[in-house]
């Protein structure tokens, strides 16, 4: 089972997820504070990061930009509120998924698994051989996208893409050129579009594109299609 970090300054609310994860076979490191979830990230190596945003001295934003720096580990925020800027603004710093508290055993369990999946290796079949698909490693004018190996590289550099961001990548290079709403998004990349929550799509979008993009602006790769969505090129 996947083990997981929570950084959660509510001495009740860090017992009950712990409790509810635990229950689930999750093995559970819990911080108090921003510090000291960055103190323990090396030793306990999670998988997963559940990270409230509301902390005293290094909130959850400065938390959030620290992992990202050096590591490319899943995260998900913890917010009390769920329509304010707060979200927008973890988004932003590099959160892959959202979790309004108070939730559900079941809730966390769901988003852990729909985020991890975003990067799970490709299924192999019985024989132990990857199902067939199309060639893992592609071309896209500067862009190489190895689909089997879960890397990115730009003109001979890898890059580093958080979860949300190499799993939005993958799904529109899979088809250059066809647009995709918001909505198709959610359902394909973040698997809960029952939300209608455009702001997960269009935050993990301006991070792709600072990452990939020569001219953010104007990009080339991950276009915008006013009024419809977004598609990968023309290029």
């Amino acid at each position: 089972m996947p083990r997981v970090l929570l950084i959660e300054d509510d001495a009740a609310v860090r017992h009950g997820v712990s409790l509810a994860l635990r229950r689930r076979g999750h093995e559970v490191a819990a911080a108090a504070s921003g510090e000291e979830g960055l103190t323990t990230l090396p030793a306990f190596r999670p998988d997963i990061v559940l990270l409230d945003l509301m902390l005293p001295g290094k909130d959850g934003f400065e938390v959030c930009r620290r992992i990202r720096a050096d590591r490319q580990l899943p995260i998900i925020m913890l917010t009390a509120r769920g329509d304010d800027l707060d979200v927008v603004l973890g988004l932003e710093a590099g959160a892959d998924d959202y979790i309004v508290k108070p939730a559900r055993g079941e809730v966390l369990e769901a988003r852990i698994r729909a985020v991890l999946r975003r990067t799970a290796p490709p299924a192999l079949d019985d024989g132990g051989a990857p199902e067939p698909g199309p060639v893992p490693v592609e071309a896209h004018g500067e862009l190489i996208v190895d689909r089997a190996g879960l890397v990115v590289a730009k003109n001979g550099q890898d890059l580093a893409l958080a979860p949300s961001e190499m799993k939005l990548l993958l799904f529109l290079s899979a088809a250059p050129g066809q647009v995709f709403s918001r909505q198709q998004l959610l359902e394909h990349v973040w698997e809960h579009s029952y939300h209608g929550d455009a702001r997960l799509v269009d935050a993990c979008v301006m991070r792709l594109r600072t990452k990939i993009e020569d001219t953010p602006r104007s990009p080339k790769y991950v276009q915008t299609v006013r009024g419809f969505g977004y598609r990968f090129g023309p290029l």
